[in-house]
């Protein structure tokens, strides 16, 4: 898989955010961020209202399996030790050349561009690694993320009986006739 090297991004607000892959040592850290989530935050990502990670789920979010999942990691905020604001994943889907994405941004962070580049960059990382698609479940409620997916060339498929949920996809490389439906 990549390796990815930490960028840093001015976001519109004139924030800055650096963006790097999770490690090991982020585990505490990434912990805290998920519960400094909203509750409508943290179902809108998890879809479920759980207030932390369970002991697996945080091992396995801080050693991701670089063959097939890339977890980043948004950090930002004063001071020497800049704390974790928002994080984006993917992985791939079994048995095909697609992934699956995942973002969630810390309310203070949100509306102002880090979900967006979180994505882009999720998105650019997946097509050098050969992904042919990227798709994933979005709550109907946040229409914040379904406009930047849409705004990013995703669509709605079916996929899914809830209605709450929606189900959003990308092809990662143009066809032959440069749609990216």
């Amino acid at each position: 898989m990549t390796n990815l090297a930490a960028v840093e991004w001015i976001l519109r607000d004139g924030r800055r955010v650096t963006v790097r892959p999770v490690c090991p040592e982020d585990r505490d850290a990434l912990q805290a961020a998920i519960r400094r989530l909203s509750p409508e935050a943290r179902y809108a990502r998890f879809m479920s209202p759980l207030r932390e990670l369970g002991p697996d789920l945080l091992q396995r979010a801080v050693n991701p399996d670089e063959s097939r999942e890339l977890q980043l990691v948004a950090l930002g905020g004063e001071g020497s030790r800049p704390a974790i604001v928002g994080g984006a994943r993917y992985s791939a889907t079994p048995g095909e050349a697609s992934c699956e994405f995942a973002i969630a941004i810390l309310d203070d962070w949100q509306g102002i561009g880090l979900a967006r580049r979180l994505l882009e960059l999720l998105m650019a990382t997946a097509r050098r690694e050969g992904f042919a698609a990227m798709e994933g479940y979005v709550l109907a409620s946040n229409v914040r993320m379904l406009a930047v997916a849409r705004k990013l060339g995703f669509l709605r498929v079916p996929g899914s009986d809830d209605p709450t949920v929606h189900l959003m996809r990308c092809k990662l490389a143009a066809d032959h006739n440069g749609d990216r439906a």
